[in-house]
């Protein structure tokens, strides 16, 4: 029992760093080579999200401290929103960041061309203040 303890802690330990790193890093590189704008706005999204919950959980380091299988949740979440079947970053992207950012008056536009290899095809978004400043 006590070699195969061993072996779940050492797998248990290298999930975290590569569903929350090692894969997005790939996909994300490999997103950049296609013309595909829908895998771009994943990953952009995926980073995104990902820069939050990291920010989240450095601010309330001392509460989730004491939340049972707070690390084990958190995987789930990040594997939601990481894998391509269920493209979660982009739903939560679309449903509740833009929302929250137009509700707060940040103004989305597109920019075509924005110098990554893609072309003038190939729109990202940006943001812009209302008052037209870039």
């Amino acid at each position: 029992m006590g070699k195969t303890w061993a072996l779940i802690t050492h797998l248990h330990a290298l999930a975290g760093p590569t569903l929350t790193l090692i894969y997005p890093l790939y996909a994300s590189i490999c997103a950049m080579e296609t013309t595909s704008k829908l895998d771009d706005e994943q990953w952009l999204a995926y980073w995104i999200l990902y820069s939050f919950i990291t920010l989240f959980e450095m601010a309330a380091d001392k509460v989730l401290y004491w939340i049972p299988l707070w690390y084990e949740a958190k995987l789930l979440l990040v594997a939601w929103l990481a894998l391509p079947q269920f493209r979660g970053a982009s739903f939560i992207y679309d449903k509740f960041v833009r929302e929250q950012l137009r509700k707060h008056g940040v103004k989305l536009h597109d920019r075509h061309g924005h110098g990554h290899g893609h072309g003038a095809e190939h729109g990202t978004h940006a943001m812009k203040a209302e008052n037209g400043v870039n």
